[in-house]
């Protein structure tokens, strides 16, 4: 169903089950966080301790439906959910996305039972996975995915992103996202790198930020908002073998210099729940860790919001980590640790046995309020106390047209333009083109996970005014102009067949070869090679034996190695996973209509063994050719961290700080001209990195500090600033503790360099 009919459908109809949403739970006013506190107390000491057990549980859709049906609630199952184990959070679709009237509905018969039929009319507290848009939503637009978001390094756009997802979301009743990941994307085999905004520290932490403050900073009651939720904490996108879910071994200086911050920034932004990480650091599962759960996340970084599990990992403690003898003291652990919310999913279990610790006196009562607490607060906040039923107001904001608007832009600056020989790119104009590949008439690949249905790998869910790349290009070239003989399904045999592929490519003037990866999420996703398999670089391979040059355009969610066919190939363009308006912005990158300006966001490795990141130590910097030598020689990968070409030129120069020292207390401000080369106008990021030439602590090569896009018209020079403080500049020493050491320190921006001196060290 489109979108925009969906929701008009909906108005015409009366906003269908919205209208006469008086009933319910109504409470008028407005009230203050103390006010809300009180609220909390008193709702607190009225319930039993079976309800704030259930308000500790979260379910699947699955336990409430039909058993034939996707979408159809079972009254009894519903009233088992919530009258008898009182479960105060339900999750998840079953099957695929729903359509906006099938969500109200589910919505309001939930909350009918929970606000009418429950002794104390708590509302249920509904979450869902919206991680690159209202992907849950019958054809809702999709924004490209975290990785690709970085790649644009537009903070804004990731703001504005979040923000429709939080409208769209909440307009389908559901006032809970799962959502930013805010994990480093170093473990390029990890099937959920995608995910993630990329391998920098700072980068992760600007955009993860941007995120939450897109969902959150209208207030929790607003029509345009939702809960957001910090994932996953913590380290778990660094499995040390690659495949999801399995252990990291982290020293505590890796978790505070690199893994830490963002998670503190989202702290500081004021996110309001977190998942927590389905894996183990150093031996012991993070659902069991009160060091990280209570000490480090509740403690140091001062997280007041809900606490909830990953998928049946509470349950997992004792059948795959083997911490826990029994479910029981799996349960206990994961609570006495600092979790507040267990997302079970397919069953009471946690309800039943933290009842029966609870009764055994091996968990306090004390204990469960603080979890109630934060849950039942949280439910105040969001407004459902207020008005638990799908809103007339949010659906109001929904506006289809803006999405797609703001899907394109994204799609647009996210694509990064790898490599340019002799200018082969854009396109001549009246190009014939043959548009080969896996992924160049397929819409798995541009959107891959959590796009209407968990794997994304469902063609027929997707909306189908959404294009391909080879309709993208029809629709930019016109039909006579492309030749293709692509299929839909990734793995149709045709999409590999080097023979055809040979004979359409005698009479056009490029091949446009479209290759990477097909969708999947989570575990199966995983790889043990990140080569990109043999099938694809042998049509590669034959591409190029045809003479024609060859446009290589890569649609992938993490760095898939080609260093065996790169040399041969004069354009290659990377995509990410652009989603929705992804084949019209790769069109208008190849035909030159839009200008390209996207960087990487992590660093892109020539061999599979080679996985030094840009801020790499100098010690790993050891060149094999020449022996006993550390230097940043060594960081060789296919395209560094930052690499992004455009269709015009821009020039560096007069990078100045305002003094050459400064101390504890003082800003530097730093000051460089960027000027537009080149004979178009183009957008360009202008990055500002440090290099510490000395420290207690081996020093890193150089550490991005600070970010800002520009745009220039052809010829036209910008000073940008930047602004520092020596906090900025600290790191974590021997002891553990953040700080800024007195010395020289270099600060870099594209060619140029200048050196300031600190003098004052300070502990911060």
């Amino acid at each position: 169903m489109n979108f925009r009919n969906s929701f008009r459908r909906v108005m015409q109809h009366g906003l269908l089950v919205i209208a006469g949403l008086g009933c319910g739970i109504v409470h008028a006013q407005k009230a203050s966080d103390k006010d809300v506190d009180q609220k909390v107390e008193a709702l607190l000491s009225k319930m039993s301790i079976e309800e704030k057990v259930g308000q500790m549980t979260q379910v699947t859709i699955d336990l409430i439906l039909e058993d034939s049906s996707l979408d159809a609630i079972d009254d009894k199952k519903l009233k088992e959910a919530i009258l008898n184990k009182k479960v105060g959070s339900i999750l998840n679709v079953k099957g695929s996305a729903y359509t906006m009237e099938t969500w109200h509905k589910i919505q309001k018969r939930i909350q009918e039972v929970a606000t009418k039929e429950t002794p104390n009319k708590i509302p249920v507290l509904y979450g869902i996975d919206a991680i690159h848009g209202a992907n849950y939503i019958e054809g809702a637009t999709l924004f490209p995915h975290n990785i690709g978001m970085a790649a644009s390094r537009n903070s804004e756009l990731v703001k504005q992103s979040a923000k429709i997802t939080a409208i769209e979301t909440r307009a389908s009743g559901i006032r809970w996202n799962f959502d930013p990941v805010l994990g480093l994307g170093r473990q390029p085999l990890w099937s959920r790198f995608e995910e993630t905004f990329g391998e920098d520290v700072h980068l992760v932490t600007a955009m993860g930020t941007a995120a939450i403050k897109g969902y959150e900073e209208d207030g929790l009651k607003s029509p345009t908002a939702v809960a957001s939720c910090m994932k996953h904490y913590l380290g778990y996108s660094i499995p040390a073998s690659g495949k999801d879910r399995t252990p990291a071994y982290i020293p505590e200086y890796t978790l505070r210099e690199y893994l830490l911050p963002p998670f503190k920034s989202a702290v500081d932004a004021g996110t309001s729940t977190v998942m927590i990480n389905s894996g183990e650091i150093n031996g012991v599962p993070v659902h069991a860790s009160k060091y990280l759960l209570t000490d480090l996340l509740r403690g140091e970084l001062g997280f007041e919001g809900v606490a909830v599990s990953d998928w049946e990992d509470v349950i997992r403690l004792h059948t795959r980590h083997k911490v826990a003898d029994t479910p029981k003291e799996a349960v206990r652990l994961a609570v006495e640790a600092g979790l507040d919310m267990s997302m079970v999913p397919y069953d009471y279990s946690f309800y039943d046995l933290l009842l029966e610790l609870v009764k055994d006196g091996a968990i306090s009562e004390s204990r469960i309020d603080e979890s109630v607490r934060r849950i039942i607060k949280l439910k105040y906040k969001l407004g459902l106390f207020d008005n638990p039923f799908p809103e007339k107001a949010a659906l109001a904001k929904v506006d289809a047209k803006k999405s797609q608007e703001v899907a394109l832009n994204a799609a647009r600056e996210t694509i990064t333009l790898l490599k340019n020989e002799k200018s082969v790119l854009p396109l001549k104009e009246g190009a014939k083109v043959l548009v080969a590949g896996p992924a160049a008439n397929n819409l798995t690949s541009l959107h891959s996970s959590w796009s209407y249905v968990w794997q994304g790998n469902d063609d027929r869910q997707y909306p189908k005014s959404t294009l391909t790349i080879k309709e993208g290009l029809e629709a930019k070239l016109g039909k006579g102009n492309v030749i293709s003989a692509a299929q839909r399904d990734y793995n149709n045999a045709a999409n590999f067949d080097a023979g055809q592929l040979k004979k359409d490519a005698a009479n056009v003037d490029y091949i446009i070869l479209c290759l990477g990866e097909d969708a999947y999420a989570e575990t199966p996703g995983n790889i043990d090679d990140l080569t990109l398999d043999s099938r694809q670089l042998a049509l590669a391979s034959a591409a190029v034996a045809t003479g024609k040059p060859v446009i290589l355009v890569l649609v992938e969610g993490r760095p898939r190695v080609i260093s065996s066919i790169e040399n041969d190939i004069p354009g290659i363009l990377l995509a990410y996973r652009p989603s929705t308006m992804g084949a019209q912005a790769i069109a208008e990158v190849l035909t030159g209509e839009y200008n390209p300006n996207g960087i990487l966001p992590y660093t892109y490795p020539k061999h599979t063994g080679d996985l030094i990141k840009y801020d790499h130590k100098y010690t790993e910097g050891i060149r094999e050719d020449e022996p006993n030598t550390y230097t940043n020689g060594a960081y060789r990968p296919q395209w560094a961290f930052g690499h992004g070409l455009s269709y015009t030129t821009f020039e560096f120069s007069n990078l100045k700080a305002d003094k050459a020292t400064f101390s504890a207390g003082e800003k530097l401000n730093l000051t460089v001209t960027v000027k537009n080369t080149g004979k178009r106008a183009g957008k360009v990021t202008v990055e500002l990195y440090s290099r510490d030439l000395f420290a207690s602590i081996t020093p890193n090569f150089k550490r991005l500090r600070k970010f800002e896009k520009i745009e220039l018209a052809a010829g036209a020079s910008k000073q940008v600033s930047f602004t520092v403080s020596p906090e900025e500049l600290a790191f974590i020493n021997a002891q553990g503790k953040k700080v800024t050491e007195a010395g020289t320190f270099e600060f870099i921006v594209k060619d140029q360099v200048v050196s300031v001196e600190y003098k004052t060290g300070q502990e911060n």
